[in-house]
C-alpha cells in the first residue's frame, strides 16, 4: 500500500490523526455498521495483511484490536485509512521524502581519495573545454555541458550510474539531464533484519465520538504542565484547540501553571472578537501577573510566548484593552511595576495599545504601575491627580516629589547579597521562595565564613516559570525568617528559610537546585548555561566558585530530596511499583521550549545504549526555499579520543575515515523542490574503536551560512543498520530509531555524541553559535570538543536530576514493593521494611540490600505503577507508567505518561 502526501510542507503542525497517534498510538477509525459485533469483511482481510506488511517496513504492528477494527471496514474506507495511516507514519519518519545520496551506490561507491577527486573537479572546471579531448582521461567527444549548472563534465571519468548530481559543483541537475544514465535497483532488504527498539504497537482508539473524549484528555494533560511547552507541545496544543468551541469553555481548568502554555490558551480565547462575552471573562480569570498580559499581547501579535522574540504589537480591541487593563488594576502594582521592569521596552510599547492614562479613573492602579515604569513627571494635571490619588491608598508609595515611587524588592535584595548580610536576604528571599531557591548557592557561600560571595550571571537553577518566584505572584507567599526564628548559624537559617519555600516552588525549580547543590562538594567541574533564547545553546565556563562544605551539601541536599519524596507521597498509594533500570541514563527534562521536534522524545543530556552488533547511519535532508536561496548543508561526523583530542573527520573534505570506519555519502551543495537533497554517514564502531576513536559529535553544518528556519524543511535522524553493505534501500525507515527537525535561527546543529567504547549514545539537542561561511569540522574541532567534553561532564556529574532517580524516588514515596528490572533481564525486590520511613526505603532501592528471599516474586502484572524503558510489561488497567518506548502500551488502558509528567506531578502538593 503506498502513501501519498503532497511535495512540501507549508506547516510544521501534524493533523489531529496524526497527533494522536503519536501522543496515543491510537488509530480511529469510522464506526463499523454493526458495531462491536461486526464481521470481517472478505474482500478487506487481504488489504489488511498488506497494511499489516507495510507498517512492519516502517517499524509498526496492529494490536489485535486495530486489526480486527480494520476488517470490518468496507475495501473503500480500508484504503482510505490505510493510506492516511501511512503518510502520516511516513511523515514522521522521514521516509515521504526522496533520499537519493550523491554517489548512489554509497557507501560501496564512495571514492577513497577525496583530494584526488578534488584536484579532478578543479582541473575540470579549469582546463576542460568543448569540442575538446577531456583533460582528465583524453577521450574524444566525451564531454558535455550539464544543465542547468553548464559544468563540463567526461561521462568517462564521472560514471553517470552512480551520480546523482553535477561531479563538478555537486549541485543537482535537472531530471531530463542524459548524464544520470539509470542505475540497477539496490538489493532488496533482508526480511529478517532487526526490528527498531522504538518498535511501537498501534492500539484501536475507536470511533471519532471516542476521539473527541481523547482530544480532550490530551488537552487536559497540555495544560497541567507546569513547565515551558516544546515546540511539538506548542504545535499539538494549537491543534488541539482547534477542535475546541468558544462558546463552550466547561473543558478550560480554572488554572494553567504554564506561563507560556497559558499565553498561547488565552491568545486562541480571545482571537474571535464576537464571543468575547464568553472568551474575556474566562481569560481574566486565568491571567495573575502583568507579564501574562505582555505574554498575550505578545503571542497575538506573532510572538514568541517566552518573550524571546517581540513583535510590534497588533491593535487591542476596546473591550479586550479594558478587560486587561482591569487585570492590571487588581494587581499590587508594585509587583506590577517590577514584572513590567523585566521586560521594560515591551511594556512601554504595550502601554501604547492599552492606553492606560486614558483609563486612569476606571483603573488608577494599572495607570500607577504604568507611570511609575514610564517614569512620569507629575503636574497640577488631571492626571497627576489621579495618580498621586492612587499612590495615598498605597501604604508604601511615595508621591511627595515630582515621580511617584514604589519598593523595589530586588534592588532590596542585590543590596543585601553586595554587603553580605545574609540575614536581610534571607529575610527577604523568604518572601519569594522561587528566587530563594535561585540563590540558594549564593546564599550558602555567604553563609560560610572565608567564601567568595560574588554572584555570577546565572547562578543557581533558572526556570522561566518561578512558582513564588515571579514578583506578580500574589505578594510574599514565604514566611521570613526574622527575629527569634532566625538561627544563630548564618547557614541553619539559610536551610530554615530552605525547609519552608521548598514546599511553594515549582517542580522545576526543585529539581534544578537539588542537582545544581549536590555537586558544589566537589571542585572541578564546568559551569553550563543554557541561556533562554531561540536556540538551544550551551554556555561553558571554568567554575572559580570555592566549593561548598560537605556538610552544608549534604543537610542541603537532604531538605530538597525530602520534598521530592512527600511530594510524591501525596500522590495515591499502589502495591507494586517497577523500574528499568536503564532508565538511569535518561535525564528529567529541562529547557524543553527549545527542544527539536522529533520521532522519540528523548530529554536533552540522555544517554542510551546502542543495539548490539549494529553499525550506525546518520542521515540528513533539506529543502530550499525562496528565502534561502541555494543552500549547501553538510552532515558531518568529528571523531575523538578519550581525552577529546581532535583525531579526524567524515564530511566533504574527508569522504572516509579509516577505509571504513566512517563513510560519507558525498556532498551535494544543493536542494531544489520538490526532492531536495539528501547526505548519509556509515558508522562501524568496531573499527572506529579499532582506529582509537572513543567520541563521534554528529554534527549539521550550513555551509553558506543560511539559518536553518529559512528552509522549506530541513531534518536529520539516525538508523541502526545490521552489518557493513548490507542490502536495501540507502533509507530504511524500519530502521530509523530517532529523527528530528533542524529549525530555528541556529546554522549548526549538534544532536548527538557516540561513546564508541562504551556503545552508548547521549542526546545533546544543542545549536552551537557560528560566525562567517564555509562551516567545516576541521574549523571548529576545538569547540566541538569543548562542547562535548563540557556536556558529557554536566550530564554525568549528577548536576541534572535523572529520570530513572525521579522514578525510584516516586516509587518509593507511592509503593510497598518495589521491582529493579536490569538490563539483563533480572530483578531486584524491595520491600518496605516496618519502620522504614520513605528516605530510607528510597535510599536502599538499586542497592544490593534487596528482599528478594523475603516472599515470592511479586507478579509484575498487577503493577500499577511503572517506569520503564519498552513498554514490555502487561499492566492492569489505569496503570500509570512512563515508558520512552511505548511498544505494546495502549493508552485505551493505561494512563501513559511523557517524562513532562513525572516532574508536573511533583506540583500537586506544592501549593
Amino acid at each position: 500500500m503506498t502513501s501519498t502526501t503532497s511535495s512540501t510542507r507549508t506547516d510544521s503542525r501534524r493533523s489531529l490523526a496524526a497527533v494522536l497517534l503519536t501522543r496515543r498510538g491510537a488509530v480511529y477509525l469510522p464506526a463499523a455498521s454493526g458495531g462491536e459485533t461486526a464481521r470481517p469483511v472478505v474482500g478487506s482481510l487481504a488489504g489488511v495483511a498488506l497494511l499489516e506488511a507495510d507498517l512492519l517496513e516502517r517499524g509498526y504492528l496492529l494490536s489485535a484490536g486495530l486489526r480486527h477494527a480494520l476488517a470490518t471496514l468496507s475495501a473503500g474506507a480500508l484504503t482510505a485509512a490505510g493510506r492516511a495511516l501511512l503518510a502520516d507514519l511516513d511523515e514522521a519518519l522521514g521516509a515521504d521524502r526522496d533520499h537519493t545520496p550523491l554517489f548512489r551506490g554509497f557507501p560501496q561507491t564512495t571514492p577513497a581519495d577525496t583530494s584526488a577527486l578534488y584536484v579532478d573537479r578543479v582541473l575540470s572546471v579549469l582546463l576542460q573545454a568543448p569540442r575538446q579531448p577531456c583533460v582528465l582521461c583524453g577521450t574524444e567527444g566525451s564531454v558535455h555541458a550539464l544543465s542547468p549548472c553548464a559544468h563540463l563534465v567526461c561521462r568517462v571519468c564521472f560514471d553517470g550510474t552512480d551520480y546523482s548530481a553535477c561531479p563538478v559543483c555537486n549541485r543537482r541537475l535537472d531530471t531530463e539531464e542524459p548524464f544520470l544514465r539509470p542505475r540497477a535497483p539496490r538489493p532488496a532488504a533482508d526480511a529478517r533484519r532487526a526490528l527498531p527498539d522504538r518498535l511501537r504497537v498501534l492500539a484501536h482508539g475507536g470511533d471519532f465520538t471516542a476521539r473527541t473524549a481523547d482530544v480532550v484528555r490530551e488537552l487536559s494533560t497540555l495544560l497541567a504542565r507546569t513547565g515551558a511547552p516544546s515546540p511539538q507541545d506548542t504545535d499539538d496544543l494549537h491543534q488541539l484547540l482547534g477542535t475546541r468551541d468558544r462558546t463552550d469553555l466547561s473543558w478550560l481548568p480554572r488554572t494553567v501553571p504554564g506561563r507560556e502554555t497559558k499565553a498561547r490558551v488565552l491568545a486562541w480565547l480571545l482571537a474571535d472578537p464576537a464571543v468575547y462575552p464568553v472568551t474575556l471573562p474566562a481569560a481574566a480569570g486565568l491571567i495573575d501577573t502583568a507579564t501574562d498580559v505582555l505574554r498575550l499581547l505578545v503571542v497575538r501579535s506573532g510572538g514568541d510566548a517566552g518573550l524571546v522574540d517581540v513583535p510590534r504589537f497588533t491593535q487591542v480591541p476596546r473591550p479586550l484593552r479594558r478587560a486587561l487593563l482591569s487585570v492590571l488594576d487588581r494587581l499590587e502594582p508594585a509587583l506590577a511595576v517590577e514584572d513590567m521592569r523585566r521586560h521594560p521596552a515591551a511594556w512601554k510599547h504595550a502601554a501604547e495599545r492599552l492606553h492606560p492614562f486614558e483609563y486612569a479613573g476606571r483603573y488608577p492602579r494599572a495607570a500607577l504601575a504604568a507611570a511609575v515604569l514610564r517614569e512620569v513627571r507629575l503636574t497640577d494635571d488631571a492626571l497627576s491627580r489621579r495618580l498621586r490619588e492612587a499612590a495615598r491608598h498605597l501604604p508604601d508609595a511615595d508621591a511627595t516629589g515630582d515621580r511617584i515611587r514604589l519598593p523595589h524588592w530586588p534592588g532590596r535584595v542585590e543590596a543585601a547579597l553586595a554587603e553580605r548580610d545574609v540575614a536581610t536576604a534571607v529575610t527577604l528571599l523568604a518572601q519569594r521562595p522561587g528566587e530563594l531557591l535561585r540563590r540558594l548557592d549564593h546564599l550558602l557561600r555567604l553563609s560560610v565564613d572565608g567564601l567568595p560571595g560574588d554572584r555570577l550571571p546565572g547562578d543557581g537553577p533558572s526556570d522561566d516559570d518561578l512558582t513564588g518566584g515571579s514578583p506578580s505572584a500574589g505578594g510574599p507567599v514565604g514566611d521570613a525568617v526574622t527575629g527569634a526564628d532566625q538561627p544563630d548559624n548564618a547557614t541553619d537559617a539559610v536551610l530554615t528559610a530552605l525547609e519552608k519555600a521548598v514546599r511553594r516552588v515549582s517542580p522545576a525549580v526543585l529539581l534544578s537546585a537539588l542537582g545544581e547543590i549536590r555537586t558544589r562538594a566537589t571542585p572541578g567541574h564546568d559551569r553550563v548555561f543554557f541561556p533562554k533564547g531561540g536556540n538551544a545553546e550551551a554556555h561553558i565556563i571554568e567554575d572559580e566558585r570555592a566549593p561548598l562544605p560537605a556538610d552544608a551539601v549534604d543537610r542541603t541536599v537532604a531538605v530538597l530530596t525530602g520534598e521530592v519524596l512527600r511530594r510524591a507521597a501525596a500522590r495515591p498509594a499502589v502495591e507494586l511499583a517497577v523500574v528499568d533500570a536503564d532508565l538511569n541514563g535518561v535525564m528529567a527534562p529541562f529547557a524543553e521550549r527549545t527542544a527539536s521536534r522529533a520521532l522519540v522524545t528523548l530529554p536533552r543530556g540522555s544517554e542510551l545504549p546502542l543495539p548490539e552488533g549494529r553499525t550506525l547511519r546518520l542521515f540528513l535532508h533539506w529543502m530550499e526555499s525562496a528565502a534561502s536561496g541555494r543552500t549547501d548543508l553538510d552532515l558531518s561526523a568529528a571523531m575523538y579520543t578519550a581525552d577529546w583530542q581532535h583525531t579526524g573527520t567524515c564530511d566533504y573534505t574527508s569522504l572516509r575515515y579509516a577505509e571504513t570506519a566512517a563513510v560519507h555519502s558525498g556532498d551535494l551543495t544543493s536542494a531544489p523542490a520538490p526532492r531536495g537533497a539528501a547526505e548519509f554517514v556509515d558508522l562501524d564502531l568496531e573499527q572506529l574503536d579499532a582506529a582509537g576513536v572513543r567520541y563521534v559529535v554528529a554534527v549539521v553544518f550550513a555551509f553558506n551560512n543560511v539559518p536553518f528556519e529559512d528552509l522549506a524543511e530541513a531534518f536529520a535522524g539516525l538508523m541502526d543498520r545490521d552489518r557493513p553493505g548490507t542490502a536495501g534501500p540507502v533509507f530504511d525507515p524500519r530502521q530509523v530509531e530517532q529523527r528530528f527537525d533542524l529549525t530555528g535561527g541556529a546554522r549548526v546543529a549538534v544532536p548527538m555524541v557516540i561513546d564508541v567504547a562504551g556503545r552508548t549514545m547521549r542526546w545533546l539537542d544543542i545549536a552551537q553559535g557560528v560566525t562567517g561561511t564555509h562551516h567545516a569540522v576541521h574549523r571548529h574541532a576545538d569547540a566541538l570538543a569543548a562542547l562535548g567534553r563540557g556536556l558529557t561532564g554536566l550530564f554525568t556529574s549528577g548536576a541534572r536530576v535523572g529520570l530513572g532517580e525521579l522514578a525510584t524516588w516516586q516509587a518509593a514515596a507511592r509503593a510497598s514493593t518495589v521491582v529493579v528490572r536490569h538490563h539483563d533481564g533480572s530483578r531486584s525486590t524491595y520491600r518496605r521494611r516496618g519502620g522504614e520511613d520513605t528516605t530510607a526505603f528510597a535510599g536502599r532501592i538499586g542497592t544490593p540490600a534487596t528482599d528478594d528471599g523475603s516472599g515470592p516474586a511479586p507478579d509484575l502484572r498487577r503493577a500499577r505503577l511503572a517506569y520503564l524503558l519498552r513498554g514490555d510489561v502487561p499492566l492492569p488497567a489505569q496503570a500509570e507508567v512512563y515508558a520512552l518506548h511505548l511498544a505494546g502500551l495502549d493508552a485505551g488502558t493505561a494512563t501513559l505518561l511523557a517524562a513532562s509528567d513525572l516532574v508536573t506531578s511533583l506540583a500537586a502538593a506544592s501549593a
